[in-house]
C-alpha cells in the first residue's frame, strides 16, 4: 500500500480546479527512498493538502502510518529514528512532523507483532537522546520524551551505547549522571512537567521536598501531584498539607479521594465541603448547596447557619423543617440581629409600595401609573436551571419601578390568560421615546425575554434604554457592588436564585424582586448630579447621555421592505 495524497485546489467559487496524485509511486515501494527524501515528500504534502490543521495532522499520520507497512530499508522503526535525525533542518516544521511520525510508530508497533528493528532501532534512539541532551540534534524536550517512551528506552541502553563510545568512560553510573544533569537542567528552566516525566521514566528518587514546593510555588500543580504520586505516600500526605496551609481545600481533597488518605486527613473532607457550600451560598445557588450535602447533618446544619447568616429566614425554616434541624437551630442562633443593617431596604426606597400585576384590570392600571413616569428601573427573574446544557427557564416576573411605586408583572400568567393586552402595554411601555428606563446589564435579559416569549413583539424593541453598568463600567460585584460604592450600602443577593415560578412567592421574594429595579432609580439620581456637576468642583463628570441605547432594527428593515 502506498501514500498517495491528492491536492485538492478550489477557486473562489469553492469549485474543484484540479486533483493532482503526489508521489504515488515514491511512496508505493520505500526501498530505495531516504529519509531525507521521504520528509521532503511529507511536507509536499502537507502543503497540498485541503483539511485543516487537527485533521489534516490525522490524515498524515494514517498515511505515515502506512508508509512504515511498505517495509522502509533497514525496518520501520530504525527509518523514523533516520527522519529525526533529518528532521531539525526543516526548521518550522521540525516539532510537528516529530509528533507526526512518533505517533505514527507507536500506531504501527501496537498493531505489529513482529519486532523486526526494534534492537537496532533501541540502540540508535538511545544515541539520538544522548546526542539531543548533548546538543548535537536539536529537539523539543516533549520530543525527547515521546523518543524515549515510543522506543522504550531506559538507563542500560543508554550505558550500552555510551559505553561503545570511546569518548565515555564505562562506568555503570555513567548513563545515570548524563541524564540528571540533562534533568536538573530542565528543573532550573521550571520545566516541571518534562522533568517529573522523566524522573519517574527512569525511577530517580533523588529530589525531594524543597522540589515540590517548587512546582507549587510555580503554580505547576499537575507536575506536582504527577511527582508526589510517583513518590509515594510519605510525599502524597506532604502534597496534601501543603494545599492545606495554602487553603487550597479542592486540590487537596482531589489527592485525598485519589489516593485513599481519608484516614490520614479526616478534617479535610468537612473543610472542602463547607468551603464548596459557602461558595454556592454567596453566589445564592442554595438548591445546589443542598444538594451537595448529601443528606449530611453536619453539612446541613452549616449550611442552615449560612443561611441565617445571610438573612434568608425561609430557606432557614425550609431546611430545619425538611431535615428536623430545630434543635441545631435554637442552639445556635448568630449573633446576626445587626444582620438587616448590613443591606439596603426597600423601605428607604419605596414611598407607596409593591403592586402584583396578574390580571388585566391592574395591568391596565399600572400601564397608566408607569406611561405618566419620566424615569423608571426595569429588572426581570426566572427560575435558575442547573442542568448543563438544558436550556434555561421562561422568564417568570418583570419588574418596573417609579419613584413612588413597583410593579411586579406576573409574565407567565399575563401570557397565559392575555398575551394580546400583554403585548399591547409593554410595547407602550419599552417602545416610549418619552420614559427613560434604567436597567443593569438589560439588554441581556431583554434577549432571554424575547427568547422566552417568541410570540410577542413587545420585547424585540426598544428605545431610550439606559444601562446603569455601562455609565460606572463597574466589573466586580455587580448591581450589589454598585449600590454599595454610590448609595454606600449593598443589595442581599441571597435570593437570587430562588424559585421564581412558584406563586404566591414569598414577602421576601418580592422585596427582593421590587429592591433591583427601585435601586436603579436612586442610582440614576446620582449619576443626573453628578453629570450637573462641573469637573473643576472635584467631581468627574458622568456623560450618561451617550449611554443611552435603542433597538430598532427589526422594525428598520420591515419599512425598508414595504417601500420596496
Amino acid at each position: 500500500m502506498g501514500l498517495e495524497e491528492r491536492a485538492d485546489t478550489r477557486n473562489k467559487q469553492g469549485k474543484f480546479n484540479q486533483t493532482s496524485t503526489i508521489c504515488k509511486h515514491a511512496f508505493s515501494d520505500l526501498t530505495h527512498i531516504s529519509p531525507l527524501v521521504f520528509i521532503y515528500l511529507l511536507k509536499a504534502c502537507y502543503f497540498n493538502g485541503t483539511y485543516k490543521a487537527t485533521k489534516k495532522f490525522r490524515v498524515l499520520q494514517e498515511q505515515v502510518h502506512l508508509v512504515l507497512r511498505n517495509d522502509p530499508q533497514p525496518g520501520p522503526a530504525t527509518f523514523v529514528i533516520q527522519c529525526l535525525y533529518v528532521l531539525p533542518i526543516f526548521d518550522l516544521y521540525s516539532e510537528g512532523f516529530s509528533h507526526l511520525i512518533i505517533s505514527a510508530l507507536r500506531r504501527f508497533l501496537k498493531m505489529e507483532t513482529s519486532t523486526w528493528d526494534s534492537l537496532e532501532a533501541k540502540d540508535l534512539a538511545s544515541q539520538l537522546f544522548i546526542d539531543v541532551v548533548g546538543g548535537s540534534v536539536n529537539h523539543d524536550e516533549r520530543i525527547v520524551e515521546k523518543i524515549l517512551e515510543a522506543f522504550d528506552i531506559h538507563l542500560p541502553n543508554i550505558d550500552k551505547v555510551m559505553c561503545l563510545s570511546a569518548k565515555n568512560d564505562c562506568r555503570f553510573d555513567t548513563a545515570k549522571k548524563f541524564v540528571e544533569q540533562y534533568i536538573f537542567g530542565l528543573i532550573e528552566s521550571q520545566s516541571y512537567m518534562t522533568a517529573v516525566t522523566l524522573l519517574e521514566h527512569f525511577s530517580i528518587r533523588q529530589s525531594g521536598q524543597s522540589f515540590l514546593l517548587s512546582m507549587i510555588e510555580s503554580k505547576q500543580l499537575k507536575a506536582a501531584d504527577k511527582w508526589a504520586t510517583f513518590m509515594g505516600k510519605p510525599m502524597l500526605c506532604v502534597l496534601v498539607q501543603e494545599y492545606f496551609d495554602r487553603n487550597m481545600l479542592k486540590n487537596a481533597y482531589e489527592i485525598i479521594q485519589k489516593n485513599n488518605l481519608q484516614h490520614e486527613f479526616p478534617n479535610v473532607y468537612h473543610k472542602y465541603k463547607e468551603s464548596s457550600l459557602k461558595k454556592l451560598a454567596e453566589k445564592g445557588c442554595w438548591d445546589v448547596a443542598e444538594a451537595r450535602t448529601n443528606s449530611n447533618r453536619q453539612l446541613l446544619e452549616y449550611l442552615v447557619y449560612l443561611a441565617m447568616e445571610a438573612g434568608y429566614s425561609e430557606k432557614v425554616d425550609e431546611l430545619c423543617d425538611r431535615y428536623s434541624l430545630e434543635g441545631f437551630l435554637n442552639a445556635n442562633v448568630p449573633e446576626a440581629s445587626l444582620l438587616h443593617s448590613r443591606f439596603l431596604h426597600l423601605s428607604e426606597l419605596v414611598v407607596e409600595g409593591v403592586v402584583w400585576v396578574d390580571e388585566v384590570n391592574a395591568l391596565h392600571n399600572a400601564t397608566s401609573c408607569i406611561e405618566g413616569c419620566k424615569v423608571v428601573g426595569l429588572d426581570c427573574e426566572w427560575k435558575p436551571n442547573y442542568v448543563k446544557g438544558s436550556k434555561p427557564n421562561k422568564v417568570s416576573i418583570m419588574q418596573i419601578a417609579s419613584d413612588k411605586m413597583v410593579f411586579i408583572f406576573d409574565l407567565i400568567k399575563l401570557f397565559n390568560d392575555i398575551p394580546d393586552v400583554l403585548d399591547d402595554s409593554l410595547t407602550r411601555i419599552l417602545q416610549s421615546p418619552r420614559i427613560l428606563k434604567l436597567g443593569y446589564n438589560f439588554q441581556c435579559d431583554m434577549k432571554q425575554l424575547a427568547h422566552s416569549y417568541e410570540e410577542l413583539e413587545c420585547f424585540k424593541h426598544y428605545e431610550m434604554l439606559l444601562d446603569i453598568q455601562n455609565v460606572f463600567k463597574e466589573p466586580r460585584g455587580g448591581l450589589s457592588g454598585l449600590a454599595k460604592k454610590i448609595l454606600g450600602v449593598g443589595l442581599n443577593k441571597t435570593r437570587r436564585n430562588s424559585n421564581w415560578e412558584q406563586r404566591p412567592l414569598t414577602q421576601n421574594q418580592l422585596e427582593y424582586a421590587a429592591l433591583d429595579a427601585a435601586v436603579l432609580i436612586h442610582i440614576f439620581r446620582h449619576v443626573h448630579g453628578h453629570s450637573q456637576t462641573a469637573e473643576g468642583e472635584g467631581h468627574r463628570k458622568l456623560e450618561w447621555k451617550s449611554c443611552i441605547v435603542s433597538h430598532m432594527d427589526n422594525i428598520k428593515k420591515s419599512k425598508k421592505g414595504s417601500k420596496k
